[in-house]
């Protein structure tokens, strides 16, 4: 037997070998005829190269802008949002160009005239970029984001911006409030299958830095450092001729100390073999289906009476923090989170926009019905009580807001000229950092609620009237 090759779209089908030349049996085509490789340039919006090219013909292209991404409401039952992906942006916009490749699709496509293909070869950011801290919150009307250059390099950045700033903040949103709900019980990112592939790469990392202790992505863990775990699923199970077999094969190559998956079949009759596998030195057993509070307190009771009383419980199987929370007095010792985590739990974007707010130094602003916007480059810093709990983000016209006793600034030079400033965290620290912030939340900040259609901040953002336009 062999594959037909064909171009996205169209099924692979089997046909049986000949000797005898024929199309089928000709060599595979080459990588880019399937799978199409990635032009930087050209994760953005058709309308972003629209608007650059009527900006060179009439000459404000040129003109000094300043756009800022904020958020106009959290999602429905959020008290605050996290900041993530800003590493992996100043990385992208770094990278941001149009290479022949591009540059011949936009041609063929007419997309734009021979005057923008030859500014757009020539691309490469050169302004400045400030912002919020990864790992740090904010609320709504924040300015987590705002970038100084000519209006023609910062409006092809948008879509790239609000991509990578919308979906990794989504997901460390979401991540944060299951930490807070598991408490000192440790969460695992298991949710690569259930979003695109690169996706899922960008999901564990925004997980690990809200907290989340692991992933099960080995490209996160390649690319970005994030600790990997995982042992076997059902299938390794159901692969053998017996769950004892299973076990002991498992438990032969990856040791006593692995996790035994019980719940192929009977639970009970699963923890017993896992214990007669690996003795009390058993790591952990996981619960994949059915009523987890009722299994995990079985199972404690069954694997304490085998003498397991080290080995812990790992539950998986459709979690959010709403599920995680009503586990909270189980005996559970970790929780395998998947979709929930990699969606965002109900809210997949942040939100944010990515607004024009001054020109040549005169502040502009969108008045329409329901989604204004407040003109001008603003600066925000976080007030705080005497015990370090915060109590409004305040923002003010300008670059040098007003600075009290308990007051945090909150923007930070992230590019410099289009150079990525020295010193910035990396995602250990931004990891560190966030768990930081979280302690500085009020204790209303940690509950959970669905919410009605948008969220209620934990704080609110207070505009200093005097100074803003």
């Amino acid at each position: 037997m062999i594959l037909v090759h064909h171009r996205i779209g169209c099924p692979l089908r089997c046909e049986r070998a000949s000797h005898a030349p024929s199309v089928a049996s000709a060599a595979p085509p080459i990588l880019h005829d399937v799978l199409p490789v990635l032009a930087v340039g050209l994760l953005t919006d058709h309308y972003e190269l629209t608007m650059l090219a009527a900006a060179l013909r009439d000459g404000t292209a040129r003109r000094q802008c300043v756009f800022e991404v904020f958020a106009r409401h959290l999602p429905p039952g959020r008290r605050y949002g996290v900041v993530a992906g800003t590493g992996r942006l100043l990385d992208a916009v770094s990278r941001f160009r149009f290479d022949g490749g591009a540059l011949d699709f936009l041609r063929q496509q007419r997309v734009v005239d021979e005057q923008t293909l030859d500014w757009l070869a020539a691309y490469r950011f050169t302004g400045d970029v400030n912002g919020y801290a990864e790992g740090d919150l904010y609320f709504p009307g924040s300015p987590v984001l705002s970038v100084r250059a000519s209006f023609g390099q910062a409006v092809v950045l948008e879509t790239l911006i609000l991509s990578i700033l919308n979906h990794d903040s989504a997901v460390a949103s979401a991540a944060a409030r299951m930490v807070a709900a598991a408490g000192e019980r440790p969460c695992l990112e298991m949710g690569s299958r259930r979003t695109h592939e690169e996706a899922a790469v960008a999901a564990a990392r925004a997980a690990y830095l809200a907290g989340f202790s692991a992933t099960s992505n080995l490209e996160a863990g390649r690319r970005y450092g994030v600790p990997t775990t995982g042992t076997s699923s059902h299938a390794f199970t159901l692969v053998h001729d017996s769950e004892a077999n299973a076990f002991a094969g498992q438990v032969a190559a990856l040791g006593k100390g692995t996790t035994l998956l019980v719940d192929t079949y009977d639970v009970e009759q699963g923890i017993r073999a896992a214990v007669e596998a690996a003795g009390d030195e058993l790591g952990a057993i996981r619960l994949d289906s059915g009523d987890m509070a009722t299994q995990a307190r079985q199972a404690r009771v069954l694997l304490d009476a085998l003498g397991a009383q080290r080995t812990r419980i790992v539950v998986t199987s459709d979690l959010d923090e709403y599920a995680i929370a009503a586990l909270a007095v189980a005996p559970i010792d970790g929780y395998g989170v998947g979709t929930s985590v990699v969606t965002g739990s109900g809210a997949p974007t942040a939100g944010f926009v990515y607004k024009l707010v001054e020109r040549d130094g005169v502040p502009v602003a969108k008045t329409s019905v329901g989604k204004p916007s407040t003109g001008g480059r603003k600066v925000a810093v976080r007030r705080h009580d005497r015990r370090g709990t915060m109590t409004a983000e305040v923002v003010t016209a300008g670059d040098e807001p007003t600075v009290r006793a308990g007051d945090r600034r909150l923007s930070i030079p992230l590019l410099c000229s289009g150079e990525p400033v020295s010193g910035l965290a990396g995602l250990a620290d931004a990891r560190t950092f966030h768990r930081a912030m979280i302690a500085t939340l009020p204790a209303r900040g940690l509950t959970l609620s669905r919410g009605d259609s948008r969220g209620e901040a934990v704080i609110d953002t207070v505009y200093e009237e005097e100074a803003l336009p």
